[in-house]
């Protein structure tokens, strides 16, 4: 049997939290190499242009990405660790458990049939040894009427008689008692064996959902835990931007952007 609709939900769950993280990756190494690019490799003294504010204010929204990105790649490896492992680890164990719960059933399964065969066997023993027990009833009254017969053949006619009804009334106890005990195993697998299975099952699916749960809560709380520094970032930028001076574009700045200059 397959992994289930469950399981295949924690795949793709597993999968898309994968690709968002590599998403995530893809776009802090962006960000990355773009502020690696355009930060100066001169100090501000070194640097004719550090004395432009729009220049400056362009150094603090690169060095605001810098910490943007570094956001991104919070997330990126909370995704990873915390949902992408974490489920890939407990989808494994829920297909051993479930496999586990299977291989039960099949075994009880298998247990109930083979008792079944047993009664079967029983049951086709004691008819033959009914039919044989009555031949040889048959016979013995045919050669105790029979006046040629000799006393002996009669005697012995009638101990094989007495003989296969004794094995009949034997094949019949043999039968009841397998009859008796199939019962019993049939009411166990469907009363006891199999409703227990079935709900190890259930809490088995039950604790997978829950995992896919956590999962989705952790999935949102990665974003919402750096939503305040991104919020700082993003105000530095903008705080970058009210500092550009149309008007007195080299004017040096005395501003959040100064200590770029440093």
């Amino acid at each position: 049997m397959g992994p289930g609709l469950d399981g295949q939900i924690c795949q793709v769950c597993e999968g898309a939290d994968g690709d968002r993280a590599g998403v995530r990756q893809t776009a802090e190494a962006g960000d990355r190499n773009l502020v690696k690019k355009h930060l100066p490799k001169r100090t501000a003294r070194e640097d004719p242009e550090s004395k432009f504010c729009q220049y400056q204010a362009f150094l603090q929204v690169v060095r605001e990405l810098n910490d943007f990105a570094g956001q991104r790649e919070v997330v990126a490896e909370n995704l990873l660790t915390r949902i992408c492992v974490e489920l890939a680890k407990y989808s494994q164990e829920f297909k051993q458990e479930r496999k586990s719960h299977l291989q039960e059933g099949r075994r009880a399964q298998q247990q109930l049939e083979n008792c079944f065969k047993q009664l079967e066997n029983s049951k086709r023993k004691f008819e033959r040894d009914c039919r044989e027990a009555e031949k040889a009833m048959l016979t013995a009254e045919k050669l105790d009427q029979d006046i040629n017969a000799t006393k002996a053949d009669v005697e012995k006619a009638k101990q094989q008689a007495n003989l296969r009804s004794h094995m009949a009334e034997e094949s019949k106890n043999e039968y009841a008692s397998c009859l008796q005990k199939f019962n019993r195993s049939q009411s166990q697998f469907y009363f006891l064996e199999m409703p227990q299975i079935f709900s190890k099952l259930q809490e088995m699916d039950e604790c997978r959902v829950r995992r896919l749960k956590e999962g989705y809560s952790i999935f949102s709380e990665t974003e919402q835990q750096v939503v305040p520094i991104i919020g700082k970032c993003l105000e530095g930028m903008k705080a970058a931007a009210d500092l550009v001076d149309e008007k007195n574009v080299g004017a040096r700045q005395t501003s959040p952007c100064s200590h770029l200059l440093l």
